[in-house]
This record gives structure tokens, C-alpha cells and sequence, in this order.
């Protein structure tokens, strides 16, 4: 592990972060808050409401624990205790892992919702919100249960270097595993995200197709000259698919960066790269849902121009 870690001394990365950071955590805020109010008023929410609502709280939660780690990054020397780095490390990892499963959930939800009648999943359209929350819980203790080895390998940077660990924060570091214990929970990790990946990429190919085949039909009903408008269910599905597929490549471009810093531990090249793209689908997904939501936009509307006003 490099003893003099750079990263807390580049200013251009430290500031490009804390934007990111801080515009994720606004845009996450103004959702959740009109998805809370959304309830409250006695609106009957669409079936995306809760998912939406929950994947905003995830991120909003996740920003905030990440900002105290790029805190330790870029700015602390070495304040926390072994408790501190096991507490944030394992919750932000908790966090990264809802926001997977919430995403994917959130596109089997909309494929369940656009499927006609004739198809075998009809029969969960009405599925309760409950039973997903159930899912989303059980998803979230396996993923507790797979990452509890962060409780064991995080601890706090000692005074002296250790040449095996690797570099998470100025305070705190990864020690290396046992070769069964690191591809045990690496075989139950990739499981898991494979399975929630598949879901999402099975799902996507699924509404794809069932958009193709309804704009075939509305082309054979409708004269050439005419342009119909897309239904509702049809335009939140174009969105989710934007946004699932931006989310497929986020994770790739994640994995590949994860494997590279594992190669390269003393190289703070794929460490600095990894630790800005892991929370661009944070920042973005919240504008993607707002873009949606006519009530939100012209509350923003009307917010800049009492701004511009004053």
C-alpha cells in the first residue's frame, strides 16, 4: 500500500467530486420529497411510486455516507478508529448492493405492468407494493449476509505500512482474506449480481419487444402522415429502459475498474477513476425520473424564476 496516498492533495479531483456528490444529493432530496409528499397528499401513487421513492432514499443515504468517506479521502489524516471504518465502509456497502436490487426490481415492475393480458405475467399486475418491499428486504439481508466479511477485513491504516492491504481511505484499509474465505464470498457476491443483472437484461429485452410490436400496430392502424402519442406505461417504460441500460453500463465499466485496482493496488489511477464512476447513476437516475414528472418540473420552473427575480 502507498504510504503517501496523492489523492487528498489533488484539488481538481476533490472538487470534481464533492460537484458530483452534491448534485446527487439535491436531486435525490427534491425526489424523494415529492414522492413523500406524493403519498401524503391522498394521490393514488402509480405502481413505480414506491420503488422510484425508495431508489432516491438509497441514493440520498448512500451520497451522505460517501461524503464522509471522500471527507477522510481527500481532506483527513488518519481520524478514524477501526468501529468508524467497519461502520461506514459496510454501510455504504449495504447501499451500492439496494441500489442494484432496486433497480432491478424497479424493471421487472414496469415489464409486469406493460405485459398484455394474455401473458403469463398478467397475473402479478396487481401485486402489492408489500410483497416488493419483502423482496427488497430479503435481497438486502443475503447481500448483509455476503458482505459481513467487511466486518472482519476493514480496519483502521496502522502507523506502520503493510505491503498486502489495500488503500481504502486515509484512515482505513482492506487486509487480504484467506484464499476459501475471498472465493466464497466472491462466488455468493457474483451470484447474486448476476441474478439481478440478468433480471434487469431479461426484463429490458422483454419491454423492447413489446414496444416494437405495439408501434407496428399503431403504424398499421394510423395513417403515415399521423405520429400517435405514446400512452403513459409507454413513455415511463422508454425511461426505465434508458435508465437500466445506463445502469448495465455503469456496471460494467465498474467491474472492469474493480478488477484493475485489484491488479494494480499501489497504482491510485484506477482508484481515482472508480471512485467517481460508481456514483454517476446515483447522480443521473434522479433527473432521468424527474424529466418525467411534469409537477416537478415546474416547481423547479418556478423556483428559478422567483430566484432570477429576488
Amino acid at each position: 500500500m502507498n504510504k503517501n496516498h496523492e489523492l487528498h492533495t489533488n484539488s481538481h479531483l476533490r472538487n470534481t467530486y464533492f460537484f458530483e456528490i452534491g448534485i446527487g444529493i439535491s436531486a435525490n432530496s427534491i425526489l424523494l420529497l415529492f414522492h413523500i409528499l406524493k403519498f401524503t397528499s391522498g394521490h393514488r401513487p402509480k405502481p413505480t411510486d414506491l420503488p422510484i421513492g425508495l431508489l432516491a432514499l438509497i441514493h440520498l443515504l448512500m451520497l451522505l455516507i460517501s461524503a464522509f468517506i471522500a471527507t477522510d479521502i481527500f481532506i483527513s489524516r488518519r481520524g478514524w478508529d477501526d468501529i468508524t471504518c467497519k461502520f461506514l465502509i459496510y454501510l455504504y456497502r449495504i447501499f451500492r448492493g439496494l441500489s442494484l436490487c432496486t433497480t432491478s426490481l424497479l424493471s421487472v415492475l414496469q415489464a409486469i405492468i406493460l405485459s398484455p393480458r394474455s401473458s403469463c405475467l398478467a397475473k402479478f399486475k396487481h401485486i402489492s407494493p408489500y410483497h416488493m418491499l419483502c423482496a427488497l428486504l430479503f435481497l438486502s439481508i443475503f447481500y448483509m449476509f455476503i458482505s459481513s466479511h467487511l466486518l472482519v477485513s476493514i480496519i483502521a491504516t496502522p502507523n506502520l505500512t503493510l505491503n498486502n492491504a489495500m488503500y481504502v481511505t486515509q484512515s482505513c484499509s482492506i487486509l487480504p482474506m484467506s484464499y476459501l474465505m475471498q472465493s466464497t464470498f466472491s462466488t455468493l457476491l457474483a451470484l447474486r449480481e448476476t441474478f439481478l443483472i440478468s433480471l434487469m437484461v431479461l426484463s429490458t429485452f422483454y419491454m423492447m419487444t413489446l414496444l416494437c410490436r405495439h408501434k407496428k400496430k399503431s403504424q398499421h392502424l394510423h395513417s403515415t402522415s399521423l405520429s400517435p402519442k405514446a400512452s403513459p406505461e409507454e413513455r415511463a417504460t422508454q425511461i426505465i429502459l434508458l435508465l437500466v441500460s445506463f445502469f448495465v453500463v455503469i456496471y460494467c465499466f465498474d467491474c472492469i475498474i474493480s478488477c484493475s485496482r485489484t491488479m494494480f493496488r499501489n497504482d491510485p489511477t484506477p482508484y481515482n477513476i472508480h471512485f467517481f464512476v460508481v456514483h454517476i447513476y446515483a447522480m443521473v437516475s434522479p433527473f432521468v425520473f424527474m424529466s418525467t414528472e411534469k409537477h416537478i418540473g415546474n416547481l423547479l420552473r418556478s423556483m428559478c424564476e422567483k430566484v432570477i427575480n429576488v
